[in-house]
């Protein structure tokens, strides 16, 4: 992904609402089957970490990635964002 990708997808993730949470239990196999879900629906998906979660927004983010075949979008603070193209509606188009 490159750089003028990576920002558009930021500008469009900043009116987003937060809709992916990890919490205390950390990534578990309920989380990704949500994760999943949302990012078959609308491609381009924003999460938050809890702060009783183990884990922060850079390895949480990495770990979801890692496990949805998705790509980093970025994160700050607490905050992260990440982006996978839909399978069966593709409806983002990057350049």
């Amino acid at each position: 992904m490159t750089s003028k990708q990576r920002a558009f997808l930021r500008s469009m993730a900043n009116t987003m609402d937060t809709i992916l949470y990890v919490g205390k239990d950390g990534i578990g196999a309920n989380l990704i089957k949500q994760a999943d879900d949302a990012l078959e629906a609308r491609e381009l998906i924003k999460g938050c970490v809890q702060p009783e979660c183990p884990l922060n927004a850079k390895e949480a983010l990495q770990a979801l990635c890692e496990e949805l075949h998705a790509e980093p979008v970025q994160f700050i603070g607490r905050r992260f964002v990440m982006y996978r193209p839909s399978e069966k509606d593709p409806r983002i188009v990057l350049e």
